[in-house]
Parts: C-alpha cells; sequence; structure tokens
C-alpha cells in the first residue's frame, strides 16, 4: 500500500468510517501482535494486547495529527498497553513463581537456547527481531513502525543478530545446531 492510499484511509477512518479503520487493522494487526509479543513473550496477551491497541487507536485516532506517522503512533500505543499488562501481571504474580522463560543449560534443546538470546536483548533489539522474523516485516515497513530509517533497521538488526549469535555460541552451539531464519 503506498502512502498516499494509507493517508487516505487513516483521513476516512478519522472521519468515522470503520471500513477505512477496519483496512488499518488488517495492515498493522500482526506487526501489533510481534510488538506486544517481544514485550510479553506471552502470545495470548499478545493478541490481547493487540485488541486493546486497536480499540485505543479506534477511540483516539482523531487526536492523530501526522497521518504519516500513524504506524509509529501505533506502536506506542502498544508499548504502552504491553508494559500496562506486565505491571498488571507483576502484581498478580505470587513472587515464587518463574520467569517467563528460564536459563537454560547447555543440554537444553538449542530452540530454547535461542529463545532465550532473543530474551536477554535489550526491548528495541527484540522488537526489531520480532518484527523481522515472527512477522516477517520487510525493513521499509519496520521502519515505519518504528519511525527509525530503513539503514537503521538494517544496522540494528545486525548488531542483535550478533548478539545472540554471541550467546549460542557460548553456549557452544554452532551455526549446525540452530536455524537463525
Amino acid at each position: 500500500m503506498d502512502s498516499n492510499s494509507e493517508t487516505k484511509l487513516i483521513q476516512a477512518a478519522q472521519n468515522g468510517h470503520l471500513e477505512s479503520f477496519g483496512a488499518l487493522y488488517e495492515r498493522y494487526h500482526g506487526s501489533m501482535i510481534a510488538l506486544a509479543y517481544s514485550m510479553l513473550a506471552d502470545r495470548d496477551l499478545a493478541e490481547d494486547a493487540a485488541q486493546e491497541v486497536f480499540a485505543i487507536a479506534c477511540h483516539d485516532i482523531g487526536n492523530l495529527k501526522s497521518k504519516e506517522k500513524f504506524a509509529a503512533w501505533l506502536a506506542g500505543i502498544c508499548r504502552n498497553t504491553a508494559r500496562q499488562m506486565l505491571r498488571s501481571k507483576n502484581k498478580d504474580v505470587a513472587p515464587d513463581v518463574k520467569p517467563l522463560i528460564k536459563n537454560p543449560n547447555n543440554e537444553e534443546d538449542p530452540k530454547e537456547l535461542l529463545r532465550y538470546a532473543v530474551q536477554k536483548l535489550k526491548p528495541a533489539e527484540r522488537e526489531l527481531i520480532f518484527l523481522r522474523y515472527y512477522d516477517n516485516l520487510p525493513y521499509e515497513q519496520i521502519a515505519q513502525v518504528l519511525d527509525i530509517s530503513i539503514q537503521a533497521v538494517n544496522g540494528r538488526l545486525i548488531r542483535a543478530k550478533r548478539k545472540i549469535a554471541d550467546y549460542l555460541k557460548q553456549n557452544g552451539l554452532t551455526g549446525d545446531d540452530y536455524e537463525t531464519s
């Protein structure tokens, strides 16, 4: 979808056209799940967060000033929603409950080590990994969602993948033990 037609959809949605908002929902729903999942590490919670994001966005779309920043605006709502869910979840969890992903040892399944390596990344790095490899977004759309340049997406993804590879190597895994694509 080109930016001109997306701008028209946003304008129509701001004017109360629900089908236009539905088209925006279809375009960004998967990205919001991936973004929420990068923070929550729980698929069901991520789906709930994405639903909440679109409920908030539907209500507040009239407040969006820059239509070109719709994806970044949506991502900001998603981050805030996921943070609120984490705070709420942490209040409900007993102190002796184990973390979502435990630190695996070298005998663990390579996929578990990979999941742990991704969870160890900084939140911004995790977002990139999830948007690119979980949601299979092209660099252009990742740049739009995160409001950064395509070059920044490329550079940050390279660094994040290097950190993951270093962690896996430190834990005795070689490229033959896992696939990162």
